[in-house]
């Protein structure tokens, strides 16, 4: 749409930044917002975001230990009308680290 990225690495290499325009964030991120208010502030606040430049980064494997993350309550929205994240990663994500509690949805 009207985001732009940047190529610091030179225009024949991977982007190493995205900047998401007003229209992609008007009917992605904020399509459920009122436009004069919070989709507003979102183009006034929004900068570059960095890209992963290596391909195999996201491949990695993390390790995520109980005394760190795994100490940390967590609770779950899944969104059923977003636009980036559908809801089949949103619960393969709760599956990946669940609660320690009983299982609540909220649907928004």
């Amino acid at each position: 749409m009207d985001s732009t990225y940047t190529f610091e690495d030179g225009p024949n290499n991977q982007p190493t930044s995205i900047l998401f325009g007003p229209n992609f964030m008007a009917s992605k991120l904020y399509q459920l917002s009122p436009p004069k208010q919070d989709l507003t502030l979102a183009v006034l606040l929004a900068r570059p975001h960095p890209m992963f430049k290596d391909v195999a980064l996201p491949n990695e494997v993390v390790a995520v230990s109980k005394e760190r993350y795994g100490s940390i309550d967590r609770v779950y929205i899944v969104c059923d009308q977003d636009n980036i994240m559908k809801e089949d990663l949103q619960r393969w994500m709760i599956e990946k680290y669940p609660t320690d509690e009983e299982e609540m949805e909220m649907f928004i």
